[in-house]
């Protein structure tokens, strides 16, 4: 492997790229959702999530767009098996990409995202991830690797305004909105139903006799993005797990905010995924991860503990 070589500003780099994509790909969606032709193709690779022309479409983009700015590195794709681009063989970076996240609500010009995170394997972590927004107004959530060493985490709207995203204040369950994918009804709906001690935890009064605790939808990275940005407290994710490219990209912007992830145990989840030589890379989009994601640690382990219950 060779030695790291990070571009510099790698954070605004891959901003760029996302909003470039982004632009690119909502016209053609919204005409998908309006005209009725959604370019359903069947899904070889995983034979029980959406494939349209349009995932496709983003996942040859991303490497056309990525190439003459990182050179050389691996392109680890939801849609093709990895590959090396550019005249290193073994590339220090990394490319994880989900070109377009819920592409089945997507098509309908429902809910649409899309996840671009780049990992370095001589640090094994990542050092720069974007979660785009492909219909909001808040379109981007970014994290990276600062000069100085540091994480930090941002969003940026339409217009450009950002948004700092830092640590919040602890909040408990009964006061928090906790989101799920809930969306699949027997894989994921009915588990979440049956979580009696987490609905009676959030249904808990507070003193003034208010109820506040809620359950809501999210989906894959973006909702680990919105518990950064304080929008909501906790992501929960304990029926399937989700497979890497759906939370890693979340995963780095919510610990730069000064979130927390944890597995069902209780233990943290490494923001190592292990991605060493180009068979890790390969393994490592087959296994699926159960979590709890939050914006303290207080609130995941009161989560937690209920889940355990």
């Amino acid at each position: 492997m060779t030695s790291m070589i990070v571009p510099p500003d790698l954070g605004e780099l891959l901003a760029d790229v996302v909003r470039s994509a982004i632009a690119e790909i909502r016209p053609r969606l919204i005409s998908a959702a309006f005209s009725g032709n959604r370019g359903e193709s069947e899904n070889l690779r995983h034979s029980d999530n959406f494939l349209s022309a349009h995932d496709m479409w983003m996942h040859e983009r991303y490497r056309e767009l990525l190439a003459p700015r990182l050179r050389s590195f691996v392109y680890a794709s939801e849609e093709a098996e990895p590959q090396v681009v550019g005249s290193d063989s073994e590339p220090d970076l990394c490319v994880l990409v989900d070109p377009l996240d819920t592409s089945e609500l997507a098509v309908r010009g429902l809910q649409g995202y899309t996840h671009v995170m780049v990992y370095s394997r001589s640090l094994a972590r990542p050092v720069a991830s974007v979660v785009g927004d492909i219909y909001h107004f808040i379109q981007l959530y970014v994290g990276s690797r600062e000069a100085d060493g540091n994480d930090r985490a941002f969003a940026v709207t339409v217009d450009g305004t950002r948004f700092s995203l830092t640590r919040r204040e602890p909040r408990k369950l009964s006061e928090s909105i906790v989101t799920n994918f809930l969306m699949r009804p027997t894989e994921r709906f009915v588990p979440l139903s049956q979580q009696a001690e987490l609905i009676r935890a959030l249904d808990e009064p507070s003193p003034d006799g208010k109820r506040r605790g809620r359950i809501g939808l999210d989906f894959g990275s973006v909702g680990l993005c919105h518990v950064a940005a304080g929008f909501t407290e906790a992501v929960i994710e304990f029926a399937k797990g989700f497979a890497i490219w759906d939370l890693a990209p979340g995963h780095y912007i919510l610990e730069a905010a000064g979130g927390t992830v944890l597995d069902l145990d209780g233990d943290p989840v490494s923001l190592d995924y292990g991605l060493n030589s180009q068979t890790d890379i390969a393994r490592a989009m087959e296994p699926r991860q159960k979590f709890v994601a939050a914006g303290s640690e207080q609130l995941a382990r009161e989560i937690v503990r209920a889940l355990k219950a």
